[in-house]
């Protein structure tokens, strides 16, 4: 299993991704939508559409963020994908991406603006090779790494999901 997320990576030409796994972009559109068209949460111009392949080992996690656009999730192979949500009034949700269909799994699922997600692999010793497609385009400007402490006292109720998925 090892070699073969070595080749993926390799063969994608994937860098480490700061909230864990590896990444790479795939698509950025060639126009971009004013800021002032955006509003103020936004502090520059985005390009319409962004795209990336994400690849995530069970050894590792996706840890808990948030954007300020809509992030839509594509499974494409490895094992199924837990995407775990915290919405901005503190609803939690998990959802299977994957092609298991009668289990309940979709093959994509789409992350509301401003809501705090996580990921990780189902199955141990495996991985998920997923894309993910932001629109207006993700800028690192509007990406937040949770804080722990910070998101548990946000959501108290969630205190030991949060722990599972924060590193800071």
């Amino acid at each position: 299993m090892k070699q073969d997320i070595k080749t993926i990576v390799e063969n994608l030409n994937m860098a480490p991704h700061p909230e864990g796994g590896f990444y790479k972009e795939t698509y950025r559109s060639a126009h971009a939508i004013p800021q002032g068209v955006l509003g103020d949460e936004f502090t520059g111009d985005r390009n319409y559409c962004t795209g990336i392949y994400f690849l995530l080992t069970s050894q590792n996690f996706s840890a808990f963020h948030r954007i300020k656009q809509d992030e839509m999730w594509h499974f494409y192979t490895g094992s199924s994908l837990y995407v775990h949500v915290i919405d901005p009034n503190g609803n939690y949700h998990r959802q299977t991406l994957g092609i298991n269909f009668d289990k309940g799994e979709l093959p994509q699922y789409v992350v509301p603006a401003g809501s705090w997600f996580a990921s990780s692999v189902k199955d141990e010793g495996s991985f998920s090779l997923v894309g993910c497609t932001v629109a207006p385009g993700f800028d690192f400007d509007d990406f937040e790494l949770a804080n722990r402490k910070s998101l548990i006292e946000t959501f108290p109720d969630h205190k030991e999901l949060i722990s599972q998925y924060t590193r800071i």
